[in-house]
């Protein structure tokens, strides 16, 4: 059996996305066009599209295809690229790059940025209403709402980043630092497997095992990073390398050192591909994209 080509469908699937954000985006001349050209900015900046992707995927596991889920996939996007733009604010993180350009903010000002982020929270449901459209039963989409809500608010994202900047400059445990990383990065990729699955018709069972797998690659995600930042190059991460070290911000590198970081991120990776045998040959993209996590270089 040949060897999965990870890079095409790669390509294939970033296509497919960035053809539907396109659409889904309001042009960038549609009143007020001051907000939806900072939209786009972001938006459109490229990026891994990771989470998208992970919906796409998390649907074929259990039988679906692409064009079923892509609204949502889309949705994903949109709620990762509104948390990147808050970040960055000097309010939050006060970066200057992301994407290997300047940061929103930088161009638009603060107050357009957090109007921008706002902006592309509140469509990235509007297009997961949509997505009802596109399934054999849209009550699904109820489970889908509540899915992203808990992965994106207090629950999830917001409340892993609040600790997060309360933990600035103080010593935490490993089981505080967990929690951060299991909140503000990994519930948001554990949630874009659980919706792909959902919306493709998966049942509890199968919802449940890509679940798991992807709260271990969610967290692996975050531990590489980390790792990234202390390694990497802005030319290579397309924001600044460093940031964390000089926020004194809680990560693996920092409390349990680089290589007991990297060999964590293996073990979680390795955990999450087992999880997804259930899928069979199904499994194959997912697998093939746990590597990739481990392996990135940005």
């Amino acid at each position: 059996m040949s060897a999965f080509d990870l890079p095409s469908y790669l390509k294939e699937r970033r296509a497919l996305v960035d053809g539907a954000l396109e659409r889904f985006l309001p042009p960038e001349d549609t009143p007020p066009p001051t907000v939806h050209r900072a939209m786009r900015y972001s938006v459109m900046a490229g990026g891994k599209r990771l989470r998208p992707i992970l919906v796409i995927a998390g649907a074929e596991a259990v039988g679906g295809t692409p064009e079923t889920v892509l609204p949502a996939a889309c949705a994903l996007e949109l709620i990762h690229t509104y948390s990147l733009i808050h970040d960055d604010l000097p309010a939050m993180d006060d970066d200057d790059y992301r994407r290997g350009r300047l940061t929103n903010h930088k161009v638009f000002g603060e107050a357009i940025a957090i109007l921008a982020g706002d902006a592309l929270l509140t469509l990235a449901f509007r297009l997961v209403a949509d997505n009802a459209l596109l399934v054999k039963d849209p009550r699904v989409v109820r489970d889908v709402v509540a899915e992203l809500t808990d992965a994106a608010g207090t629950f999830g994202m917001v409340g892993g980043q609040v600790v997060d900047i309360e933990s600035e400059g103080k010593a935490i445990t490993a089981e505080t630092l967990e929690y951060i990383h299991r909140h503000k990065t990994a519930a948001l990729i554990r949630a874009s497997l659980r919706v792909g699955a959902l919306l493709a018709g998966g049942d509890a069972t199968s919802v449940a095992a890509i679940g798991e797998a992807g709260g271990d690659l969610g967290l692996a995600f975050q531990i590489v990073d980390d790792i990234l930042d202390v390694e990497g190059s802005l030319e290579e991460l397309g924001k600044t390398a460093g940031s964390d070290e000089r926020k004194q911000k809680a990560t693996y590198p920092a409390l349990h050192g680089v290589e007991a970081s990297r060999r964590q991120a293996k073990t979680l990776i390795e955990r999450a591909k087992q999880r997804l045998g259930v899928f069979g040959a199904r499994a194959v993209p997912l697998q093939a994209l746990a590597d990739y996590v481990f392996e990135r270089k940005n």
